[in-house]
């Protein structure tokens, strides 16, 4: 059974954008770049909200810029053919491997758990995480820590007042003192099942 990963940048403070809204502290080099696009080859459809999806939008024509290097170049051969569900109330209509959600958050993880296929369920967007989060439904948090404080802002942990046990599965540090962490929620089996 495929399981759901909820993966992102995130201040040691525990944000993923500032209070200003400027997330420019979480740009990789080199080395956490090629960390990211190793992890989205382990990816089957990726789930995103709305402004993730705009963000992300950059990547459907950025092969064709002639200043990106090789690295980014395989990133964009990666993300563009990738399957995508967009979670949104105010678009009717998304580009290229993007499809609009047509039901909820725990129906569509739990058709595309069903469905034939390999790679995982990713979750991008921490509105849409903190959702999927409440409702039980992810399996792995995956967390690049930067060592920066924000203060404040958008939390990659929802603050939800309940406890989820976590197993650390994986760490690595890269050599610009970002950290990151991959943990298994405790009990968690891919499998759909009821907030903890």
């Amino acid at each position: 059974m495929r399981s759901v990963t909820y993966s992102m940048g995130v201040s040691l403070d525990g944000y993923i954008v500032g209070p200003d809204g400027g997330f420019n502290w979480t740009a990789p080099d080199e080395e956490v770049f090629r960390f990211v696009t190793d992890e989205i080859r382990g990816v089957g459809v990726h789930l995103l909200g709305r402004r993730l999806y705009e963000t992300m939008l950059y990547w459907e024509t950025a092969d064709q810029d002639p200043s990106l290097d090789d690295s980014m170049l395989q990133w964009a051969a990666l993300w563009n053919p990738l399957p995508k569900v967009v979670f949104s109330r105010t678009l009717s209509a998304v580009r290229g491997h993007a499809r609009l959600a047509s039901g909820g958050l725990a129906e569509e993880i739990e058709r595309l758990r069903a469905e034939p296929g390999t790679g995982n369920i990713a979750i991008g967007g921490a509105t849409l995480a903190a959702e999927a989060a409440a409702l039980g439904l992810i399996d792995e948090y995956r967390v690049r820590v930067h060592p920066v404080l924000v203060g404040g802002g958008i939390p990659f942990f929802p603050r939800q007042g309940r406890r989820v046990d976590l197993e650390l599965v994986e760490t690595h540090t890269f050599t610009s003192k970002i950290v990151h962490l991959r943990y298994r929620v405790v009990g968690s089996g891919g499998a759909s099942r009821e907030a903890l």
